[in-house]
């Protein structure tokens, strides 16, 4: 609400120089990471993480558990918040490290760099603010080049996080 003010004062003062700003900010982006993050919390009122919490838990594999966990870390990652999914993704691995079948720090670890190292896809809210910045005559090819990049990120990324944590067993 503070930064609306701020920017609705800075807008009546300076009413070219705001309409300047305005033209340069990727509105596209902030609709994005808007609605990423609403998703999310659909997700959770839902009760969807909640199922997949039960769902893994009643595998019986705690380490193929955590490799789905880190896959979908890695997934909804991208094309959200890192830190809401490391949140939701640590939620889910509860059942798994209050039994104490999972190293607790192995397996926050393996969630947490699963989540981050996928920042570079574009519709995750890291990897958009860096496409917003890129001049307008780039962005199509930059844009092309980070959904390649973050497609292998997403495919290797949660699969070496999991061996960190599979490796020390």
């Amino acid at each position: 609400m503070v930064s609306l003010t701020i920017g609705g004062v800075l807008a009546i003062m300076k009413p070219v120089e705001s309409r300047k700003a305005l033209d340069n900010v990727s509105w596209a982006t902030i609709v994005l990471v808007g609605g990423m993050v609403t998703y999310i919390e659909v997700l959770q009122a839902a009760g969807t993480v909640d199922w997949i919490s039960d769902k893994m838990s009643s595998m019986g594999a705690p380490m193929i558990g955590l490799l789905l966990l880190c896959y979908l870390s890695g997934v909804v990652s991208a094309l959200a918040s890192s830190i809401a999914t490391i949140g939701i993704a640590i939620t889910m691995a509860a059942p798994f490290l209050v039994n104490g079948d999972l190293p607790v720090a192995g397996a926050a670890a393996a969630i947490a760099v699963a989540a981050t190292v996928v920042d570079v896809s574009p519709f995750s809210t890291n990897g958009a603010m860096v496409l917003a910045n890129v001049d307008a005559e780039h962005r199509d090819k930059f844009f092309r080049q980070m959904l390649v990049y973050s497609g292998v990120v997403v495919a290797v990324g949660p699969l070496a996080a999991w061996l960190m944590v599979l490796l020390p067993f």
